[in-house]
């Protein structure tokens, strides 16, 4: 697993149970039970032993435990051999161990924010690259119609 933060702010040891809100300034160690509402600007580790049901944001986020929830991560997602994810990730970097289950939907971003990944992508490809593809589209079925009236005409 990724190191424990040197400067944790706050530690759900394990046995222990959390449910609520928790906002924490700083890195966040949970090896214990939760389920609420948390967030970081920092780090966010789910160890082993974590068994965590909420949506996580936070600066990176290391996952080693069992999350029921989406991650939403500044900076980077480490999805740890033993890590079991049920959730959507929007990250602008993702690290996947072998060993991993996951199961939902990942969003790689550029870093600045969520914009809509969507329109970045639509964006790129452009309107023209758009247009050439409806026009090889239109000759390729011109070409057809011309080889079946061929086929339609009488042979001499």
């Amino acid at each position: 697993m990724g190191k424990t933060p040197e400067t944790s702010n706050c530690m759900i040891g394990e046995g222990s149970v959390f449910n609520g809100k928790f906002y924490v300034n700083g890195s966040i160690l949970i090896e214990g039970k939760f389920q609420g509402d948390i967030k970081t600007d920092d780090e966010l580790i789910v160890g082993p032993t974590g068994k965590v049901k909420t949506d996580i944001r936070a600066r990176r986020v290391t996952i080693a435990g069992t999350l029921i929830g989406n991650i939403t991560a500044t900076e980077e997602v480490n999805l740890v051999q033993t890590g079991k994810v049920l959730g959507d990730i929007a990250t602008p970097k993702l690290n996947v161990e072998q060993g991993v289950i996951t199961e939902g939907k990942v969003t790689i971003t550029s870093g600045n924010g969520i914009p809509s990944v969507t329109k970045i992508i639509t964006d790129s490809f452009g309107d023209e690259t758009e247009l050439i593809f409806s026009n090889l589209d239109r000759e390729a079925g011109a070409g057809k119609e011309k080889e079946k009236d061929k086929s339609r005409q009488p042979e001499d």
